[in-house]
């Protein structure tokens, strides 16, 4: 099954393309039958765009056939999460307060990979707002994880990362402000990189929370991330908080080896702090062991406890969210998801002294982050607490009830990745992270790469 062309790598798609062996039309083609045969089962497109897909496989088969080919990107089925602005096409947020919003231009993000020759397959599902779900009060039904349909794909970039797993497009774009990258990469098997802050432009993307939101590439292997950052990357005049900092090559940084690298584990985070599956814990360590046997130090680290980071992380993000939706939540509540709805009455609670005091706490955690990145090149610790959960088991307050192991990036501003680790005995995914120097994606998924090359984890896919 892995060798079919919808479970192609996008390195893989690319070298193909590249030599003439695969035309982007077959692929897309390919991904395209993909979608109608599986989608239906798992809900991961809300907003197909399959004919304007193929047309525009067409035109680059026909670009590369003339010798001008973009770059790896060229000829690459690609989906977007339904907060990030398609010009022409619908963008709802999966909300009721936006099903009939169609932009009037692509947000940067989308407009940079277009420009790298991408061919999008439509708008992916996603929790409404990218923060209220799974709720089935919303215009479309959530997405569900491929590996098991009865269990959750995490949020909020949830019809990204079960897209990506299930074959039905080869990366797509994803957000994350607590997470929303790195969950549903960790529960649907997939790598997903949240790069650092201001590293690649928001401008067109439905904001959840201005000083803690991030955008970043979902795919199947760190190889992949890297070459769809690589695209999006760089600086925009027009987004106040992106950053002017030049882009390395990421793919060149990618050679396999982690020889000599310095790399701090967060044990306590997901050991004292509060506890991880045993599962999970097993392949932590075992994960350990691989970096170490490819020529990495590896060495226990200390930071502050996992709930300062995820309370910090939860007050600025449920301020700031207030702040963006108050006014629709005065004049027009029940066009809300219940979810959203009751977690933004959480969030009216809170006191413009607790959102300083957040900032405060902020700049001390960040100053000890980089300090301990001072001293190592990386830091690895669980992405996440379990595998998947039941969907049906999702409480509406699941990201207040235990740390959220994948808030201290979002805080700091670090870039973080996940790859998958791993899998449990019922045949769910297992992840951790990798985090990173400020601007240092490139060692973050060199990293990520060397352990996916050494672990045979990217060669089983879900059965649908």
């Amino acid at each position: 099954m892995t060798d079919a062309l919808h479970f192609l790598t996008i390195d893989e798609a690319s070298r193909r393309i590249g030599d003439g062996s695969l035309s982007p039309v077959d692929l897309v083609q390919a991904v395209a039958d993909r979608i109608a045969a599986v989608d239906p089962a798992i809900n991961s497109y809300v907003t197909p765009t399959i004919d304007a897909a193929l047309a525009d496989a067409r035109t680059a088969a026909a670009e590369i056939a003339a010798g001008r080919r973009i770059g790896p990107l060229h000829g690459i089925p690609v989906g977007i999460k339904d907060i990030f602005a398609t010009k022409g096409v619908r963008t709802t947020a999966h909300s009721h307060i936006l099903a009939d919003n169609v932009p009037d231009e692509d947000c940067v993000a989308v407009a940079r990979l277009k420009a790298a020759g991408a061919v999008v397959m439509g708008k992916l599902a996603t929790h409404e707002f990218a923060f209220g779900g799974p709720d089935w009060t919303l215009p479309f039904p959530p997405a569900r994880n491929p590996w098991n349909r009865d269990h959750f794909t995490g949020g909020s970039s949830s019809g990204s990362g079960a897209s990506v797993a299930a074959g039905l497009c080869l990366g797509a774009m994803g957000s994350d402000t607590a997470g929303s990258i790195r969950m549903p990469a960790a529960f649907c098997g997939i790598a997903g990189i949240k790069p650092s802050y201001g590293r690649v432009s928001r401008r067109g993307v439905a904001p959840l929370a201005f000083s803690l939101d991030h955008a970043g590439p979902m795919t199947w292997t760190s190889r992949d991330a890297a070459l769809m950052l690589q695209a999006i990357a760089g600086h925009d005049a027009r987004d106040t908080a992106s950053a002017d900092v030049p882009v390395p090559d990421y793919a060149a940084a990618l050679t396999g080896s982690v020889s000599g690298l310095r790399i701090g584990v967060v044990r306590h985070f997901y050991e004292e702090d509060d506890r991880a599956d045993a599962e999970v814990l097993t392949a932590m360590d075992a994960g350990y062991d691989v970096l170490r046997g490819l020529g990495a130090t590896v060495e226990d680290v200390r930071l502050s406890p996992a709930q300062d980071y995820s309370a910090c992380c939860n007050v600025i993000m449920l301020s700031e969210a207030f702040a963006i939706h108050e006014s629709d939540l005065r004049t027009r509540p029940e066009k809300f998801g219940w979810i959203l709805r009751d977690r933004m009455i959480l969030a009216s609670l809170l006191t413009a002294g607790d959102y300083v005091q957040a900032t405060r706490a902020r700049r001390q955690l960040a100053a000890e982050m980089e300090a301990a990145l001072e001293r190592y090149d990386v830091l690895v610790t669980a992405g996440a607490w379990t595998p998947a959960p039941r969907i049906d088991a999702i409480s509406p307050y699941y990201l207040f009830r235990r740390p959220l192991l994948t808030a201290p990036c979002d805080v700091t501003g670090l870039p973080a990745l996940s790859v998958c680790n791993g899998f449990s005995a019922s045949g769910l995914p297992l992840a951790m992270q990798v985090l990173g120097r400020r601007f240092d994606e490139a060692t973050v998924l060199r990293v990520g790469d060397a352990y996916e090359r050494a672990t045979p984890w990217r060669g089983r896919r879900p059965n649908l």
